[in-house]
């Protein structure tokens, strides 16, 4: 029961972490063009987004699968730079209340990606055990709560923004995107 609240608490801490605040800046630009009545949407793209955070671990834990970890670090910002690049491109279009096909697929890419990122801390932590299952589903329901609160606290924010301060739809996702966008250039550039 310990290790299960353990990898439970490290998935929590990985989304959460004040450091690591690049996986919360890719949800952020995730959910912005959301609005809580798209929540089925918006919590279908983060459990996909877990999903291939978590095959990227298991293919790594079970060393199925090796990636040079500059490299990795460096497509995570662009990650999100992409994605904030697409809100602002497709700001005040209907693009996003469409069909979820293609940001299905970049979702779970960007997972994967991200997944990878943390495969060496994950590996070291776990060890050289062959028990590496059981962690990793635990570790993804820490990141998939954690995820599912970032992505409420980005909805509740856009709906104040929107509903009570009278901010259109178009310019709170570009403000959010360009702003989440100015975080991430100095992190390509020290990467």
């Amino acid at each position: 029961m310990e290790q299960l609240k353990l990898f439970f608490e490290l998935g929590l801490t990985h989304v959460l972490d004040i450091n690591g605040y690049d996986h919360v800046l890719f949800l952020v630009v995730l959910a912005v063009p959301y609005l809580f009545s798209n929540w089925k949407k918006v919590l279908f793209l983060v459990t996909v987004f877990t999903i291939g955070h978590s095959v990227a671990l298991i293919l790594s834990s079970y060393k199925l699968v090796s990636v040079n970890s500059d490299l990795v670090e460096f497509v995570i910002p662009v990650t999100i730079a992409v994605t904030a690049l697409f809100n602002i491109i497709t700001s005040g279009k209907i693009i996003h209340n469409t069909k979820i096909g293609m940001m299905f697929f970049i979702t779970l890419l960007f997972g994967v990606i991200h997944g990878l990122g943390f495969s060496n801390y994950f590996k070291m932590i776990v060890g050289n055990t062959d028990y590496k299952f059981i962690p990793l589903i635990e570790f993804a329901l820490g990141v998939e709560l954690a995820q599912v609160l970032v992505v409420i606290a980005v909805l509740v924010l856009s709906s104040v923004a929107q509903n009570i301060l009278n901010i259109s739809k178009k310019d709170w996702v570009l403000v959010l995107s360009s702003i989440t966008l100015g975080i991430v250039i100095p992190m390509l550039l020290s990467r």
